[in-house]
């Protein structure tokens, strides 16, 4: 990288890195979401001072729309109006429900099923998007290939791979590598789940910088259409390469691991035919349709994991907050070490232990 533009690229992220520590911390709202419906038919993407489409700023994601379709909807992509207002009614619902347990819980007490109190988390607003994947045309995820089937029935030493297997820790393998707060990949760090989700692109002359809350992932994508790196090296985030198609950024990811699921949690274990293997190849497509909304859409590829491509969409909405704000995951990352003391103390104390 010349050092001109890695100073414009570092000097950027200290600078926001500096902003953030002087502003409170509130969290990542998202502005609303609107429909296809709404979107302006034509919109001229604006320009960066070197001339690329500018992409910049912050773009949350919104919890609202469902991962897959359900099936009795067929091909339907849309939502009735029935059907539309029975979801912003079961939200509502569920606010309600939230501030009540706030209130009960109030002078203490445990927090939600995942851990926060219920009021911590971020349910999104409903949309008239039935489902975050948009291909296959039924809006549901594809079939598994014989063999990643079979895995997945009878791998990790016989074990199925299906599950969190959360009441099971006899040692660090046992928890996942989202547990363990190392990352939730390149999907798990962009589709909503439970709060935050916040996402910032940043760019300079030649690069593009997208940056996730979940958890603290910066990829730095070059456009100069260098060639990607050896296949025997492997990240976590893989080695992701761009360019411009007319208004659209699509990356283009390859030499990811199998230790990183491919979902909307990040939820998976090395090995898991379930998420994907090493023949995965991910296409992204950046695409501003207004000044406050931006599609982003998925293509993922591996033809050993499913019988073929699936494609999401989630349409992104500039958020309110200035900056994205740290995502702590295991303040001090204690978590692993007392999972598994608590553990060996559980099976301490069961009958005929000693």
């Amino acid at each position: 990288m010349p050092r001109q533009i890695l100073g414009f690229a570092l000097a950027s992220l200290a600078a926001l890195s500096i902003a953030r520590l002087a502003v409170p911390v509130h969290g990542q709202a998202p502005a609303p979401t609107p429909t296809a419906s709404s979107k302006p038919r034509t919109y001229t993407v604006p320009r960066t001072p070197w001339g690329d489409p500018d992409l910049q700023g912050i773009w949350p994601g919104n919890n609202g729309v469902p991962m897959q379709r359900p099936a009795e909807f067929g091909e339907r992509a849309t939502l009735t109006d029935a059907e539309f207002a029975k979801r912003e009614s079961q939200a509502a619902n569920q606010a309600k429900a939230d501030t009540e347990v706030f209130v009960q819980r109030a002078g203490g007490g445990r927090g939600g099923g995942v851990g926060p109190p219920d009021h911590w988390l971020e349910r999104g607003h409903p949309t008239r998007q039935a489902s975050l994947i948009i291909d296959p045309p039924n809006g549901r995820l594809p079939a598994l290939t014989p063999a990643a089937e079979k895995l997945r029935k009878e791998g990790r030493n016989g074990r199925p791979l299906t599950g969190e297997w959360r009441g099971q820790a006899d040692s660090y393998a046992d928890l996942n590598i989202y547990y363990r707060c190392i990352t939730r990949g390149v999907l798990g760090s962009v589709i909503p789940v439970i709060y935050g989700n916040g996402n910032e692109i940043v760019q300079g002359p030649g690069y593009v910088v997208f940056r996730n809350e979940m958890i603290h992932e910066s990829r730095v994508i070059p456009l100069d259409g260098r060639p990607h790196v050896n296949a025997s090296i492997r990240m976590y985030m893989g080695d992701p390469r761009g360019h411009w198609e007319g208004d659209t950024l699509v990356v283009e990811t390859t030499n990811l691991t199998d230790k990183v699921p491919i979902g909307s949690n990040g939820a998976g274990y090395a090995g898991d035919p379930g998420n994907h293997t090493e023949a995965l190849r991910l296409t992204e497509r950046f695409t501003r349709t207004s000044d406050d909304t931006l599609d982003y859409k998925a293509t993922v590829d591996d033809p050993q994991t499913w019988v073929r491509p699936w494609t999401i969409l989630i349409q992104l909405a500039r958020g309110s907050e200035p900056h994205v704000y740290e995502y702590a995951c295991h303040e001090g990352n204690y978590a692993m070490s007392n999972i598994l003391k608590g553990a060996r103390a559980d099976e301490a104390d069961r009958p005929g232990s000693k």
